[in-house]
């Protein structure tokens, strides 16, 4: 019960890795607000979840109308925001630079970094309220040792890490640590979209580059964001923090 009386909000909580850190954060006696727009998917999770600390929340990342009306919700809900994950994001299929377009480009970098402009807007002022916070920043093994083919998506995780690192700076006299976490691909509604197509061979040919021999899974990333958000952490902040089976040596 590391998280109990806590709140946390969980941005893409719906599915994947969001799913994970909302499960173990409710294990871990966390309140949660699922943001997401599949309130399908949301909902089936808080009813396998059978608890009542756990709700939905709608909201577009990319529009600050839409974070903002998200927020208020929130406020009238609770007077106190503890935990933040920036955990979000998307990608585009793998090809040359040259050849993405610039919808897609537009999409990768609206999603992976305005949003969390857009959420910062709101979450930082309520946890300076508060003179205390953690924030989680979902950013990629992909910001630290790049994949060909996949550039956009890589740049847009990079600025993940310089986001973080630069927040954790500025503010640490608030009280609020600042992380990130760098996966590598995981079992994710993701993964087809980083390989290209998802067969065995181009499973073995992924796995190949990751010297523990397996994709890393929504509990790998829940326990990494539990450690980063839980009072264990309290001197930890600015990491960029690799959690790929050894992926970037």
């Amino acid at each position: 019960m590391r998280l109990k009386g806590k709140t946390a909000v969980v941005t893409g909580g719906a599915s994947g890795f969001g799913a994970g850190i909302v499960s173990r954060f409710i294990k871990e006696g966390a309140t949660v607000a699922i943001v997401d727009l599949n309130e399908t998917a949301a909902t089936s999770l808080i009813r396998s979840l059978g608890v009542d600390g756990v709700h939905f929340e709608y909201a577009n990342l990319t529009d600050a109308t839409s974070v903002q009306g998200m927020f208020s919700r929130l406020r009238a809900r609770w007077d106190k925001l503890d935990i933040f994950v920036n955990n979000a994001g998307t990608t585009h299929l793998p090809m040359p630079m040259e050849q993405v377009s610039e919808e897609d480009f537009d999409k990768v970098f609206s999603v992976n970094a305005k949003s969390v402009y857009h959420t910062s807007k709101h979450c930082i002022p309520w946890m300076k309220e508060a003179g205390a916070g953690a924030i989680v920043n979902i950013a990629s093994t992909a910001a630290l040792s790049p994949r060909p083919n996949l550039t956009w998506y890589n740049a847009s995780k990079g600025w993940m890490v310089t986001a973080t690192k630069s927040m954790a700076v500025e503010l640490a006299p608030h009280g609020i640590r600042v992380n990130a976490i760098c996966p590598v691909a995981g079992e994710t509604p993701l993964l087809a979209s980083f390989m290209g197509t998802d067969t065995p061979e181009t499973r073995e040919k992924f796995l190949a580059s990751i010297p523990l021999g397996r994709f890393s899974t929504p509990d790998d990333i829940a326990a990494t964001a539990l450690h980063l958000t839980s009072d264990d952490a309290a001197m930890i902040t600015g990491v960029a923090l690799e959690v790929d089976g050894g992926r970037c040596i």
